[in-house]
């Protein structure tokens, strides 16, 4: 992919889907080791008389917690798997001209095999889309649910209040570990194939 045929390299990019998926990470680093802790401190046990109101007042501090993630860092993961996937579609259409014109010799196996941790990346950035509907999503609904008037069949259960917000921020890690993967290995195979060329034959 050339830069005369393309209007953003594909470096470019790259480079913006990378710094992404550190803004994810960085994110989800705040969100488990900062933001839930913070909300839980003094938390009361279920036996305490004070217990109600609190898991009631976290019902109604979670939704200004999350909805910043679906609203800012949704999109921002729905761009690295677009980010990532055009790379890896354009490091395989270099790859695959490179071999053409060769007739044969596929030159560095560096750029060749690039469009293959490209795809790693997009993959990982799929499993955190995927992760937070299906693991993320129904924990943010029980823990907005001790929020709801008693009667309703969506009110959770308030001695759970903590252990669901607990498991959230376990859960969260793997909002933590796959960014961070995709940035690490999209960061490497660029360095790596600038070495041999342009990421893409640009």
């Amino acid at each position: 992919m050339s830069s005369s045929s393309s209007l953003i390299p594909t470096e470019a990019i790259v480079g913006t889907t990378v710094a992404m998926s550190f803004i994810l990470l960085g994110n989800a680093i705040t969100q488990s080791f900062m933001g839930v802790p913070a909300l839980l401190v003094n938390f009361p046990h279920p036996s305490s008389s004070s217990h109600p109101q609190a898991a009631k007042h976290l019902g109604q501090q979670w939704p200004v917690f999350w909805r910043v993630g679906n609203v800012f860092f949704r999109p921002i993961s729905t761009f690295g798997i677009i980010g990532y996937g055009y790379a890896a579609w354009a490091s395989y259409r270099s790859a695959s001209s490179s071999f053409s014109s060769t007739s044969g010799t596929s030159g560095s196996s560096s750029n060749n095999n690039a469009w293959k941790f490209y795809a790693i990346s997009a993959l990982c950035h799929l499993i955190t889309v995927v992760h937070s509907a299906v693991n993320m999503q129904p924990i943010n609904a029980k823990i907005e649910g001790l929020n709801r008037r008693e009667g309703d069949m969506n009110k959770t259960d308030a001695s759970l209040a903590e252990y669901y917000a607990r498991k959230w921020a376990r859960l969260n890690l793997v909002r933590l570990v796959m960014p961070a993967v995709a940035g690490s290995v999209a960061l490497w195979t660029t360095l790596r194939a600038g070495a041999g060329g342009k990421v893409g034959g640009v």
